[in-house]
């Protein structure tokens, strides 16, 4: 039998936004670069400076 390789709906890996904070899921159009991922979304990215400038 093969080990499940396969990603699965309600079984995807997640991650904590370096931003707002909160936790977010793996999306296919990120299937290539998961590992370099911070951010769950644009918005987030965007204000990225904003935040790390306050520190």
């Amino acid at each position: 039998m093969k080990p499940a390789t396969r990603l699965v709906k309600g079984n995807l890996p997640t991650k904590i936004c370096q931003t707002c904070g909160r936790p977010f899921e793996y999306r296919k159009k990120w299937r290539n670069s998961w590992e370099e991922v911070k951010y769950c979304g644009e918005k987030c990215q965007r204000n990225k400076a904003k935040g790390a400038a306050a520190e």
